[in-house]
């Protein structure tokens, strides 16, 4: 792949926010990925890509400037299966709300597996940009819970 095909791929993630971008061409495999966690339809993305490709590199911008993420965020996943718990107990107030800054193994929530009660610790220093999950939820292996910025 040349690389003006290159920027045009990453001009194509910054376009439709996707994460990630796999492309096979003439034998050759790329794969793009970024940090930054936005959401968007796959099939939309999908049939965009396939357009762009079809359509050839872009002349209208000869040149792409990618610039820095300011803020990394990252997505605090669930380590195992069970329910996801905002509180200790119903009556108290969440470990966490959107907007707090948390501190390395402060404790962000609980999820209950088997009878027992597994405090969920962040690993790093961050603010809470939203919470994924509602309070009682089922949650599977690899669930993204909450949004941070890492601080």
């Amino acid at each position: 792949m040349e690389i003006e095909e290159i920027k045009e791929l990453i001009a194509l993630m910054n376009e439709h926010n996707l994460i990630e971008i796999e492309i096979e061409k003439e034998g050759k495999k790329i794969r793009l990925k970024r940090e930054s966690l936005q959401s968007g339809n796959p099939l939309v993305i999908k049939e965009n890509m396939q357009k762009s490709l079809a359509e050839g590199p872009r002349h209208d911008s000869p040149s792409i400037e990618v610039s820095p993420v300011k803020a990394r965020t990252l997505q605090i996943k669930s380590p195992m299966i069970g329910t996801f718990y905002r509180a200790p107990h119903p009556d108290a107030p969440p470990f966490v709300e959107i907007g707090d800054i948390v501190e390395t193994g402060q404790v962000l929530c609980i999820i209950e597996a088997m009878k027992l009660m597994n405090e969920i610790k962040a690993e790093l220093k961050g603010k809470i940009l939203e919470v994924l999950v509602n309070n009682g939820d089922p949650v599977e292996f690899g669930q993204p819970l909450f949004l941070m910025e890492v601080l």
